[in-house]
């Protein structure tokens, strides 16, 4: 993971996402989905671009399958757009940077 990019697991997930001040994007994703490999360098670049002014963490619903049934997340990669520790959009699939981050500034 890029160096912007925050791990956000079953343990972290509301200090890090819903208790947030700041918008939260979260990627989940799992290690042997081939859309969340060719995502992931997206996601690298969208938090670069928007550090400073929101959060951006990838979620392994492999190791953290409680938090992403608790979103209903059944196909991945799915992101979710949290603000205020409400979703407030989601994206399913390969999404481009620019729509993300587009998002994103929305909130802010």
């Amino acid at each position: 993971m890029a160096g912007n990019v925050l791990e956000i697991n079953d343990n972290n997930f509301e200090q890090e996402v819903l208790q947030s001040d700041q918008p939260v994007l979260v990627d989940f994703w799992a290690p042997w989905c081939g859309p969340c490999k060719m995502l992931a360098p997206v996601i690298d670049e969208v938090a670069d671009e928007l550090a400073g002014k929101a959060k951006v963490g990838k979620l392994n619903t492999d190791e953290s399958p409680n938090t992403a049934t608790s979103y209903g997340i059944n196909a991945i990669p799915t992101v979710l757009l949290f603000k205020n520790g409400e979703v407030v959009d989601r994206f399913m699939g390969i999404v481009p940077k620019e729509k993300l981050v587009d998002a994103v500034n929305q909130h802010l």
